[in-house]
C-alpha cells in the first residue's frame, strides 16, 4: 500500500464536542452568571423571586 505524501487541509468542525463550542458556551455561562448577579443587585431579590417563580 502507498501511503499519501500530504494530509488533507480539513477545517474543524463548528458543531458538537470541539474546542469552538465549548469556548462558546463557557463564555454564554459567564455572560448569564453576570446578568444574574446584577439583576440581583438591583432588585434585592433572587432571580427566581424577580421572575416570579417562587
Amino acid at each position: 500500500m502507498v501511503e499519501p505524501s500530504q494530509t488533507p487541509n480539513v477545517e474543524d468542525p463548528k458543531f458538537g464536542f470541539n474546542d469552538y463550542a465549548e469556548r462558546l458556551n463557557g463564555r454564554a455561562a459567564m455572560i448569564g452568571f453576570i446578568l444574574a448577579l446584577v439583576i440581583e443587585y438591583v432588585t434585592g431579590q433572587g432571580l427566581l423571586d424577580w421572575m416570579g417563580l417562587v
